[in-house]
């Protein structure tokens, strides 16, 4: 899974989060952990839309490419860098699995109740524990 630097700052209401290789991609939360979490889910929407819409992906830098960038001490200015992990989406395959019926009614019910699809609903799912697990 390819990964990123941001830059978390803290501010008056929260923790803000941004990304020097994507420019206008940014998040915050209540919490450094917060605003670590919804600026990863930012993020892989952002890259998502940059593949759906044909848009080519930024050069992610290394940290020694980043810190010769005179533009980069400005912004991380007080800030701490993460690194942050995300998704390169790819071409959705077909595939055909077995389960118990009353699971996957369960899951047709949450998955309705979120407004996805099956298949969106347990790819969520799939990654969620694949980053768990990691």
């Amino acid at each position: 899974m390819p990964f990123t630097y941001a830059i978390l700052h803290e501010g008056d209401k929260g923790f803000g989060i941004s990304f020097p290789d994507f420019p206008g991609c940014v998040s915050g939360g209540q919490t450094e952990e917060d605003a670590i979490r919804r600026g990863e889910e930012t993020l892989n929407f952002h890259v998502a839309g940059m593949v759906e819409d044909g848009d080519q992906l930024p050069f992610v830098r290394t940290l020694s490419e980043l810190r010769s960038d005179p533009l980069f001490a400005d912004s991380l200015g007080d800030g701490f860098l993460t690194i942050v992990l995300f998704d390169l989406p790819g071409k959705s395959v077909r595939i055909n699995v077995s389960m118990d019926e009353n699971l996957l009614d369960a899951i047709d019910r949450a998955a309705q109740a979120k407004g996805q699809s099956r298949s969106a609903y347990l790819a969520d799912a799939a990654r969620a524990r694949i980053r768990s697990a990691a």
